[in-house]
């Protein structure tokens, strides 16, 4: 079958420069960098001797409890509505394939393959922990499919976020077990039983508890959380430093970004940005001085920059938190306790991050709406201070960036639409029997596609600023020319009009391989400052 990339989005555009080292998992919880390192750049996963013996300690429980005549959820009785229905030793281990088998019932586009890996290794995450119950030899071909690139294919929908992420993680579940489809290293579309005999594993053969062990967790949502944190962290930045080169080119000024001013209201996001913003402009030739600047004040888009870029680093920092506490936990219903007992519990429900996915896309939607706000102001003569009509080289004859904006506004609009919650859209299943859920998976897909329209609305305000720039008479300041001239490595500066969308690209990659803060920082660092 054909090699594909299946709905990479904006993954494809995210490099490592270095290897990552092999990531160890114990029984404590992995780093944020830990997920990403798998997940994106493939970073090869262990179990360390700790964790194997706690995996052992617990499984000693379960088969314990298997020959007893009293039922227990998951070892011994169905599951969800059928929770009553207790099955007879000789059906147990079908009832675990059967579990597996009933819940990989996802459908949609295929999602994408980092969001898979990061899902499958935290689920690994919490196997290790020796909370779930199950054998050894679980964990560890879970960690062989990881280090084998072997992705199962998971259609987008299928999870309600409750009890976890069943469907996605029943489609992994079920390549543990040699079944179902997925991609090989390659990219390649095969059948799991190909891809585990080219591979050398031994598919599984699940026993008591194991199934339900292996698809029972936020997994998904957090995968995604954890993800979207990272590309979010960098374009909050991005964000920054595309503000400051909007006030450049628009010949504003950089007076109301002080930081006696800004420490008036002393939100730390808002100080980060703030900050950011100065060391961007730092001494730039472009700038009105409070002395000569006719305006009075600049309009909100650009003055109140640091205080909206600094709500939206808040909310990321209150994510951040949620996502912290979220990898330290061991989920999974029932759970095995650190005294021995198998206790069921409502762990797996995702509200914690369900909400967080639903802020930070609220906080990615007014990012982008500010940032489109400010490009508009370069292309109308009555606002943008001396530049051509749409920054046209012969306006009438050249339309210049009119339809980037529309281009613009359009993500905006959809990101406004993105932007409202899934996570109170609740929706009962299982005949009632899981009568609330989170919807984390749904605002995780969500964010996702927020993110991405972030990295374009961005990277077209910085076409646009650095072309305002270049159609000025005075030249930017160090950092904004530093920026400007990794651009025109790959994007020619004003001419007659000529075809717009590869331009887009070029700077939308630019922004998500991080070309343009790498070269803002450089430039930066040389005046003795950082952009955090």
């Amino acid at each position: 079958m054909a090699k594909v990339d299946p709905n990479a989005g904006i993954e494809s555009s995210r490099i490592k420069s270095t290897q990552p080292e092999t990531v160890k998992l114990g029984i404590g919880a992995p780093t944020r960098q830990d997920v990403v390192d798998v997940a994106r750049f493939d970073a090869k996963v262990e179990l360390t001797k700790e964790a194997l013996d706690e995996i052992v300690k617990s499984r000693a429980v379960i088969d314990a409890l298997a020959s007893d005549t009293l039922p227990h959820y998951g070892v011994s009785t169905g599951f969800g509505a059928l929770a009553s229905k207790q099955i007879p030793p000789d059906r147990r281990a079908q009832l675990q394939r059967s579990l597996v088998l009933s819940h990989a019932a996802s459908s949609g586009p295929e999602v994408e393959r980092e969001v898979v890996r990061a899902t499958m290794f935290l689920r690994l995450s919490t196997l290790a922990t020796g909370r779930t119950g199950v054998r050894p030899v679980v964990a560890e071909t879970y960690v062989k499919l990881l280090n084998a690139g072997i992705t199962p294919v998971v259609g987008e929908f299928g999870s309600l976020g409750c009890s976890g992420d069943l469907a996605p993680l029943a489609h992994c579940a079920l390549a543990l077990m040699g079944e179902g489809t997925v991609r090989d290293s390659a990219g390649i579309l095969v059948t799991a039983a190909e891809a585990l005999a080219a591979a050398g594993i031994q598919p599984i053969e699940l026993r008591e508890k194991e199934g339900l062990a292996l698809i029972n967790g936020t997994d998904g949502m957090l995968g995604m959380l954890v993800l979207a944190l990272s590309d979010l962290e960098a374009l909050a930045t991005t964000a920054d430093l595309s503000a400051a080169m909007s006030v450049e080119g628009l010949q504003g000024t950089d007076a109301v970004f002080a930081e006696d001013i800004q420490a008036l209201r002393p939100h730390p996001g808002q100080a980060v940005s703030a900050a950011n913003m100065r060391a961007v402009l730092n001494g730039s030739p472009m700038l009105s001085k409070p002395e000569r600047f006719t305006r009075v004040q600049d309009a909100y888009s650009l003055r109140c920059a640091p205080q909206v870029h600094g709500a939206a680093r808040d909310t990321l920092a209150h994510a951040t938190s949620v996502a912290e506490r979220e990898l330290a936990s061991a989920i999974d219903n029932p759970v095995v306790t650190l005294d021995g007992r198998l206790e069921s519990n409502g762990n797996f429900h995702g509200a914690p991050v369900g909400y967080v996915l639903d802020f930070l896309a609220i906080a990615t939607a007014d990012l982008a709406s500010m940032s489109e706000r400010r490009t508009d102001r370069f292309l109308d003569v009555a606002r943008s201070h001396g530049l051509n009509a749409f920054l046209a080289d012969d306006p009438g004859v050249d339309s210049g960036h009119m339809i980037a904006q529309y281009t613009q506004a359009g993500i905006v609009s959809e990101l406004k639409r993105l932007a409202v919650p899934a996570s109170v859209d609740s929706i009962p299943s299982s005949a009632m029997q899981e009568d609330h859920v989170s919807m984390g998976w749904a605002a995780a897909r969500k964010l996702r596609r927020a993110i991405d329209g972030l990295s374009r609305v961005l990277a077209i305000e910085i076409l646009t600023s650095t072309r305002a720039m270049d159609m000025r008479e005075t030249e930017p300041g160090a950092v904004s020319n530093a920026v400007r001239e990794a651009l025109r490595e790959e994007v020619a500066g004003p001419a007659t009009d000529r075809y717009l969308a590869p331009e887009i690209e070029a700077a939308r990659t630019m922004v998500t391989d991080g070309v343009f803060l790498a070269a803002a920082r450089a430039a930066v660092a040389k005046s003795g400052g950082e952009l955090k």
